[in-house]
């Protein structure tokens, strides 16, 4: 986590190396995902090499490009999630000055929309 002042495009080597072991067929597991999608603000050459040398295939947004690269059938789960967390006027803004509060913050919300869709897949299936 950092401060709204940072781009985001600098955490992005530490991030793909933070991730931890995907478990899955037998074997040797994969230690970190196949294909990283990212928006135009992830587009620097530097920075798409060293996703290469970490064995991931970046899939991301040319700019200067038009839109319709076929990346936001993928990109919209994750928009919709930041959508969904947005709910909750505590996380719209961060007032926190404290890393570990606005992550409980950040936690108790994804529990809560989790919690919400859960229940409405629950009562779909009863009705």
């Amino acid at each position: 986590m950092t401060g709204g002042n940072r781009n985001d495009v600098t955490q992005l080597i530490p991030l793909l190396q933070a991730v931890p072991p995907v478990r899955g067929k037998r074997g040797r597991p994969r230690c970190r995902p196949d294909v990283v999608l990212g928006d135009r603000g992830y587009d620097h050459d530097k920075y798409r090499r060293l996703v290469w040398a970490l064995g991931v295939k970046p899939l991301i947004a040319r700019r200067g490009t038009e839109h319709g690269s076929g990346l936001g059938k993928q990109r919209w789960v994750v928009e919709r999630a930041f959508a969904h967390l947005h709910w909750f006027r505590r996380l719209r803004i961060r007032w926190e000055i404290r890393d570990d509060i606005h992550e409980a913050f950040l936690t108790l919300g994804c529990a809560l929309i989790c919690w919400r869709r859960l229940r409405a897949l629950v009562t779909d299936a009863v009705d």
